[in-house]
């Protein structure tokens, strides 16, 4: 009888505890991130290993729900950052440019601001400018997404827990407005991860940026040794809201630059972007193990960007391991073209086959001597990943968003609700559902 009794009673505690929903939620969102994004990656490590497949499977494609979500908004096929993430956010269907409005402009609230309510630790990251569109519509409402100067003091009156990313964008006025606001109403700023262990025991809030003032930071392909990553910016996350309240937290992190090289269709940069998230969510993972049962973790994107194709030429077949001679972003490239402004051809062909491995178009005489401003570097930068992306026979259909679906995986208490194919919207839907809000 005793037995049964105690059996009764765990059945009852386990019964409560899944009733109140997932005590800690991760929500990462790969800006741009559609299907080829990620088989792309995983099939580039695999021919780095010599293997056409998946021998080493990224951690979130192999969480056990998976569905298909379409982006659209509601005024058009193909939506932007600012209207799908306000859709992932809020649930609500919203016109392009739009941060946490409807389609009558009148303010629609994320689901951060519930949870917030019910006493859960709210974090928002990023790799771009925090009051980016992505993460903006978590916290503000604006009519247009680059009204950057008006959307950065919503961050304060949402008054989350932690914040993390690029610096905000904007006038100079705003960055002082930031920092001032920032000591007034008790956020810590940490330059770097190193300054956040230093300060995060004593720090109420925080916000945690690069170690040097920046709006975003570096592709991975690009990254210094002391450059601040997104899978610190994860574990930190975790660090701080875990300390701050009892019934759990919720964060949003956004791989933000996934879509930034995908508008340059720069394939190699794009797949160390993917690879780079990845470890982000592996570091959600490794909490997850901890906390199985009290843990959801989604894996989404707000809309693909550029058209991937995984093929280019008659041969049905890829070349992905020749992206392994790429070293920097194309944006580097034009960099380290235009810092040499008197040069040589021949020391231009020496700088492209360096870092991008691929020689010029044009055949020039190696000594003659040449001016390189912005234009020149631009086309000889783009040009070389153009004709690398073809040696891998990869190929783009633009260099903006498309309209095709993106995946989501999930795993942890309640991921088997997502399936099949679903909305944007419904994600959120889903979310206050396990949460019971209404």
């Amino acid at each position: 009888m005793k037995r049964l009794f105690g059996t009764l009673m765990l059945l009852l505690i386990v019964a409560t505890s899944y009733g109140k929903g997932p005590k800690y939620i991760f929500f990462f969102i790969g800006d741009g991130m559609g299907p080829s994004h990620v088989l792309g990656t995983e099939l580039y490590l695999g021919e780095l290993q010599g293997v056409i497949g998946r021998p080493q499977k990224l951690c979130f494609t192999q969480f056990p729900e998976t569905a298909l979500v379409t982006t659209f908004s509601a005024t058009n096929g193909v939506t932007d950052s600012a209207a799908s993430g306000t859709a992932l956010s809020t649930g609500t269907k919203t016109f392009n440019a739009a941060i946490g409005v409807d389609c009558d402009s009148l303010p629609v609230y994320s689901i951060a601001t519930d949870l917030a309510k019910k006493g859960m630790a709210i974090g928002v990251a990023t790799t771009v400018p925090i009051n980016h569109a992505t993460p903006a519509a978590f916290y503000a409402h604006n009519i247009s997404r680059h009204n950057y100067d008006s959307i950065a003091p919503w961050i304060f009156t949402a008054g989350y827990d932690f914040y993390a990313g690029g610096d905000a964008k904007g006038s100079k006025e705003t960055f002082e407005m930031v920092q001032k606001r920032a000591a007034k109403e008790g956020y810590a700023i940490a330059r770097g991860y190193k300054d956040y262990l230093s300060k995060a025991d004593d720090a109420e809030k925080m916000m945690l940026f690069q170690k040097e003032y920046s709006t975003e930071l570096p592709y991975a392909i690009n990254r210094k040794a002391d450059d601040l990553t997104l899978a610190q910016i994860t574990a930190a996350g975790i660090d701080f809201l875990e300390e701050k309240s009892k019934k759990g937290f919720f964060m949003m992190i956004e791989g933000g630059k996934i879509d930034y090289a995908a508008h340059n269709d720069d394939g190699a940069t794009v797949f160390q972007e993917v690879i780079d998230f990845n470890a982000a969510i592996e570091e959600a993972y490794e909490f997850y193990k901890k906390h199985k049962n009290e843990t959801l973790i989604i894996v989404t994107a707000d809309h693909e960007t550029g058209g991937l194709v995984l093929g280019y030429s008659g041969e049905y077949k890829l070349n992905l391991k020749a992206l392994e001679s790429q070293k920097v972003s194309v944006e580097r490239m034009i960099e380290i073209l235009k810092d040499e402004k008197e040069t040589t051809w021949g020391r231009i062909e020496e700088l492209v086959k360096e870092n991008i491995g691929v020689a010029l178009r044009k055949k020039h005489n190696a000594d003659e001597k040449v001016t390189v401003d912005n234009s020149l570097a631009s086309e000889i930068a783009y040009n070389a990943i153009y004709d690398l992306n073809r040696k891998a026979l990869l190929s783009w259909a633009s260099g903006n968003h498309s309209g095709t679906y993106v995946p989501l995986y999930a795993i942890g208490k309640g991921a088997e609700e997502f399936d099949g194919v679903i909305d944007n919207t419904d994600i959120m839907k889903i979310i206050k559902k396990l949460k019971g809000i209404k």
